[in-house]
């Protein structure tokens, strides 16, 4: 075989194989459900580093009188992942009155982990046809994947006060860590 076939040949053979792997990955079967588990994953990520920085000292802080400590802040942030999930799962509320029967940061610590986990397994058995179906919040017919997006919401709203709780203690914020790594803050 002379080099000019020889050539042709291993372009011809190599192409497909470029094409392929070009392809973009293929789309989860969950697009939907996939990005807001995705999201909350991030947000809840950064409410359980914060709830395990701040020191024990400290998780009886009140910015002022009229606001929940920082101890009682996880304990709602923790009864509300059991609350919403629950809602969308359909399943009765397995977990409540965290914020008032916990006060360590060990057993709030632990208490807001378990409602992330519990959270997590709804997410993992959500499929985006079960995610569209309807069901009541505050008297609104919204989808099951919407309960789980305003449960994201709501955490993030909640871990902006964190946030200002441990910045008012000299304490930075986990979000902030990271963003301090990459030459910014």
């Amino acid at each position: 075989m002379n080099k000019g076939l020889c050539f042709m040949f291993v372009a011809l053979t190599a192409a497909p194989i470029a094409v392929l792997a070009q392809q973009p990955a293929a789309a989860p079967a969950n697009p939907i459900t996939a990005s807001e588990k995705g999201f909350y994953a991030l947000v809840s990520g950064e409410v359980i580093a914060a709830a395990e920085k701040m020191p024990e000292e400290n998780y009886s802080f009140k910015p002022t009188p009229e606001v929940r400590s920082f101890g009682q802040l996880v304990g709602h942030v923790a009864d509300a992942q059991y609350g919403f999930c629950s809602m969308a799962s359909g399943e009765p509320n397995p977990m409540k009155n965290i914020e008032k029967i916990k006060t360590s940061k060990a057993d709030l610590v632990a208490a807001l982990q378990d409602a992330v986990g519990y959270c997590n397994k709804v997410f993992a058995g959500m499929t985006d046809a079960q995610g569209s179906q309807t069901v009541k919040l505050m008297s609104y017919d919204v989808a099951r994947l919407t309960v789980l997006s305003v449960n994201t919401a709501h955490t993030d709203e909640h871990y902006g006060n964190m946030v200002t709780y441990m910045r008012l203690k000299g304490i930075v914020p986990p979000s902030s860590e990271k963003r301090g790594s990459q030459g910014q803050k």
